[in-house]
């Protein structure tokens, strides 16, 4: 493989160009969950259980796997007071009940921008609100923020879904969004909110988080000069999804890649330009390995093109702060 690095401008003459998009990869919220795990497993040895992916990122999860976590899907497959890390995307509060009373040694890896979200729903839920959740049905965040007010809340995808609405009392209707949506797409639904209650509620405070609009915005900045965009993530990853979809809408093929080992020959063909990025979930080293794997097809001119530069960091939880040193999650491969 050819070593091409990130951190500056590889030029060939006749090479095809690759325009990186930044930021793209690990967000704040994915490396503490990340780091999490990482440090459980050094504080309490294996087997740490974690339920749900811990993000969604297959190469990840299998990493953390290896090293002695192990991941289930519920809690009635974690033996009693073993230790247990609630995934980045959150939980319902039953689930937390369900722990306390299985005495479950309980870590929250909940990303704090979900857990944000989880706090308005209850607020306006207690206002008597109806608060419509604009996400996708099935996501694992989609169901920890339902279920902090499953009698008061209701989920939307799209705005036809707006119309139909029936709420008990028009005049009180709020709204939240799920953190990892489409910016453009959710914006026309809340569009449809606003024109169908006049009096809705708005979150004081943009739902989408900072890392998904990044990650979006960088890929707007380049998709126009790319003949193809590879995404690196996974199937479940929304964050991912949503670049792919945004890229096609922008009328620019892309697709979805686990890694280097996903790319097909043919995607190749007549593309003289590549745009790449990866979603908050993904790896950062995995783009590297694209790159080297891209040059096998031909001498390549790297380009980097960043919109902003992320400074956000969270606090680790109490449970697995302490003196050792702080593993390196940000720089995994």
């Amino acid at each position: 493989m050819v070593n091409v690095s990130l951190d500056e401008h590889v030029g060939h003459d006749g090479a095809r160009l690759i325009l990186l998009a930044g930021p793209r990869s690990f967000c704040a919220g994915v490396e503490r969950a990340i780091e999490i795990v990482e440090r459980a497993l050094g504080m309490r040895g294996a087997p740490v259980y974690v339920r749900k992916q811990i993000v969604h990122n297959v190469s990840v999860v299998d990493d953390l796997a290896r090293r002695g976590a192990v991941f289930v899907e519920e809690l009635d497959e974690v033996p009693d007071g073993a230790t247990v890390v609630f995934s980045a995307h959150g939980v319902s509060p039953a689930v937390r009940e369900e722990a306390a009373r299985r005495r479950l040694d309980v870590i929250d890896g909940t990303c704090p921008l979900v857990a944000k979200v989880h706090a308005k729903a209850r607020r306006f839920a207690a206002g008597g609100d109806t608060v419509v959740l604009v996400g996708h049905a099935g996501h694992e965040e989609v169901e920890g923020t339902l279920g902090e007010a499953p009698d008061s809340m209701v989920l939307v995808s799209t705005a036809d879904e707006v119309r139909r609405l029936s709420p008990a009392d028009p005049r009180q209707v709020s709204y939240l969004t799920q953190t990892t949506l489409a910016v453009d797409e959710t914006a026309e639904v809340v569009d449809a909110l606003r024109e169908r209650f006049p009096l809705l509620r708005e979150p004081s405070s943009e739902d989408i988080c900072y890392a998904t609009t990044n990650r979006q915005n960088a890929l707007d900045a380049i998709v126009s000069e790319a003949d193809l965009v590879l995404v690196v993530g996974s199937a479940n990853s929304s964050n991912s999804v949503r670049l792919v979809e945004l890229s096609r809408r922008r009328g620019t093929p892309a697709e979805l890649i686990d890694g280097a080992g996903d790319i097909r020959p043919e995607w190749l063909e007549g593309v003289r330009t590549i745009g790449l990025t990866a979603g908050a979930s993904a790896p950062p080293g995995l783009v590297t390995e694209v790159v080297s794997a891209l040059g096998e097809f031909g001498p390549v001119s790297v380009e980097e093109r960043r919109v902003t530069r992320e400074t956000t960091h969270f606090e680790l939880p109490t449970a697995v702060r302490g003196d050792a040193e702080r593993p390196t999650a940000g720089r995994r491969s």
